[in-house]
């Protein structure tokens, strides 16, 4: 849908309800499209499934060996 601005200003709420519906608004200045407006994609219902990466990632066995002092330091407020 394209509407000018003077129409999406005046009739903004109903548009709103249009986007929510799936529908996009293409707002134009003199006829010229400058905006669109979609509506947010909704969040996922129901909880996410563990192990969607299982085997895609494995901990490198460095990341289980102590951290520099310099770089521990900073992680503790000691350093610059």
């Amino acid at each position: 849908m394209k509407v000018n601005i003077h129409e999406a200003k005046a009739h903004l709420s109903e548009y709103l309800s249009r986007l929510q519906e799936g529908e996009t608004v293409v707002i134009c200045k003199r006829n010229s499209p400058v905006a669109e407006i979609r509506a947010i994609p909704g969040r996922p219902k129901g909880a996410r499934p563990i192990g969607l990466a299982k085997g895609t990632f494995k901990v490198p066995k460095s990341f289980f060996e102590p951290l520099p002092r310099d770089l521990a330091a900073l992680f503790e407020g000691k350093g610059d």
